[in-house]
């Protein structure tokens, strides 16, 4: 692979998925991006600030901090390779997490940004590690896809209301077929 192929798969578009997804609105893709791309940014700077708790013997905001360090490094690999060109292997981390579904990026993401909030449960920690959950929400929303339409919602909640002119399966009244059975017991 040259350098050339290298830089230009780096510099991929969101919208080029090299496995063909369902059909996520182009802007939804974007958005996972930037938020991902920046809210690693912010989280990277906001764990090396809980790091800094070590200095009056806070060990836990240590651990917080380096552990939300290394999800937000975790992010930006898979979201923006292009930030980490010349850390070996990241492009190839990235192919891999690019081929995965979108639900195992939201539940990798989530998961990754739960343990410094537990440890550490401070402003720098909720804001970092909620960027980081916020991206995974996002990549679960994209599994889910899109609405369906009211007509198919419609067949699927009941088939013969969505073949019934008027709405209600042909029927002009709300009895249903229990109410007009003799053999149910009716109090008198």
């Amino acid at each position: 692979m040259s350098f050339q192929d290298k830089l230009a798969s780096i510099m991929a578009r969101p919208g080029q998925d090299p496995v063909a997804k369902d059909d996520v609105p182009w802007w939804m893709k974007y958005l996972g991006r930037g938020v991902g791309t920046v809210g690693s940014v912010i989280a990277i700077l906001l764990g090396v600030w809980n790091c800094v708790g070590i200095l009056i013997g806070n060990v836990p905001s240590l651990i917080s901090g380096m552990w939300q360090v290394v999800a937000a490094f975790m992010v930006i690999c898979c979201e923006a390779p292009c930030c980490c060109m010349f850390v070996d292997h990241v492009q190839r981390f990235s192919d891999w997490v690019e081929r995965r579904p979108y639900w195992n990026r939201a539940l990798g993401y989530v998961i990754l940004s739960i343990p410094p909030v537990i440890l550490c449960p401070g402003l720098s920690s909720i804001f970092g590690s909620g960027l980081i959950f916020t991206t995974g929400v996002i990549y679960g929303m994209m599994a889910l896809g899109r609405k369906a339409s009211r007509q198919d919602m419609a067949a699927a909640a009941s088939p013969q209301m969505a073949t019934s002119p008027t709405g209600l399966g042909g029927q002009s009244d709300h009895h249903t077929t229990l109410m007009e059975d003799p053999d149910v017991w009716r109090p008198t």
